[in-house]
């Protein structure tokens, strides 16, 4: 089983700044991607940013230029820096990735509980 534990939400007016990480733990052999997707309230969950292990990166075009998406091979872990924040950007934030949790296993995707984030004007 693999565990992602998403830290660093809040509250924060809006042009404020957050950053992001999230650290997977447990029965990984390899992490493909990871990346962050969020959900506002009586809305569905949409993509934020992504990194592949070759640290390639998507983002959401709502984001872009405001948000970067960074990850620590070694450590596991994937940050989103968030500035520039707008009222609109308030969701919940999961943090995902994309495990080979053996050596000749599929890849499997896993989500965290998700983080807060809360942008008032």
């Amino acid at each position: 089983q693999v565990q992602l534990v998403e830290s660093g939400g809040g509250s924060v007016q809006s042009g404020g700044s957050l950053r992001l990480s999230c650290a997977a733990s447990g029965s990984i052999f390899n992490i493909w991607s990871m990346g962050w997707s969020r959900q506002a309230p009586g809305k569905q969950r949409e993509m934020v940013a992504t990194i592949t292990s070759g640290v390639n990166t998507n983002y959401a075009e709502s984001v872009k230029g405001r948000f970067t998406i960074s990850r620590d091979n070694a450590k596991n872990t994937v940050y989103l820096q968030m500035n520039s924040l707008k009222p609109e950007d308030t969701a919940v934030y999961y943090c995902n990735a994309n495990v080979q949790v053996s050596v000749g296993s599929h890849m499997y995707d896993f989500l965290g509980q998700g983080t807060q984030v809360t942008v008032s004007s």
